[in-house]
């Protein structure tokens, strides 16, 4: 792990952006999609852990922007050329648009200033959305990466912004996968290589915010 000055320059409020992935209530919610997923989210404290990350970063001014995963009711444009988009087809909570599956999982705060991008297709919140040209945008150097799920999204948000040219960020008590011991393995054999992993409390700590509970949330998308 890097050292205090080394991630407190990393996390230089002026250039970073926390990116949330797929904390939905049709995905960590307690009557989500995938259930076991839901149940590591919440019982790992990951899903608290971001929600105190979201606290910290509106509190510090640093950027938030929602990634979320939805399809239209006649799945137009939803992608179908892997296993995982045909068996999410036959789920019996749907991600559809407009729906409260695609609304941001409490505890999670949404702020007005919060950037919320929701995709229909693909694997990647970053590829093929507008993610990358907001972050551009914004001066983003450092990209902060939580959320669901470990054993996609996630290592695809962050191969996505480091091909682009971001420092990639990973509270690793802030991302979740199933099985359990499978994302632990993931971030030591795989993302520790392109990634710069951290804890929450250590994020939270250069960002000046006690790492206690996240406050009341103040709006939502």
């Amino acid at each position: 792990m890097p050292s205090d000055e080394e991630l407190r320059a990393l996390l230089d409020p002026t250039v970073t952006v926390l990116l949330t992935v797929e904390c939905q209530r049709g995905v960590v919610g307690p009557d989500g999609a995938l259930p076991e997923l839901a149940r590591e989210a919440r019982s790992s404290g990951a899903l608290r852990n971001v929600a105190r990350l979201v606290a910290a970063a509106h509190a510090g001014g640093v950027q938030v922007i929602h990634a979320l995963a939805e399809r239209r009711p006649d799945g137009r444009g939803a992608s179908r050329n892997a296993r995982l988009f045909r068996a999410a087809e036959r789920l019996p909570v749907q991600q559809l648009t407009g729906t409260t599956a695609v609304r941001v999982a409490p505890p999670i705060e949404v702020a007005e200033e919060d950037l919320v991008v929701r995709r229909l297709h693909g694997l990647s919140p970053i590829q093929g959305t507008e993610v990358d040209a907001l972050l551009r945008n914004l001066g983003c150097r450092t990209l902060v990466v939580t959320g669901v799920s470990a054993n996609v999204a996630i290592p695809n948000a962050v191969f996505d912004a480091v091909n682009r040219g971001y420092t990639a960020v990973v509270p690793a008590d802030a991302v979740a996968g199933v099985p359990a011991d499978y994302t632990p393995a993931m971030i030591r054999n795989t993302l520790a290589l392109v990634a710069t992993i951290t804890t929450t409390d250590r994020v939270l700590g250069c960002l000046g915010r006690p790492a206690g509970p996240p406050g009341r949330r103040r709006s939502g998308p």
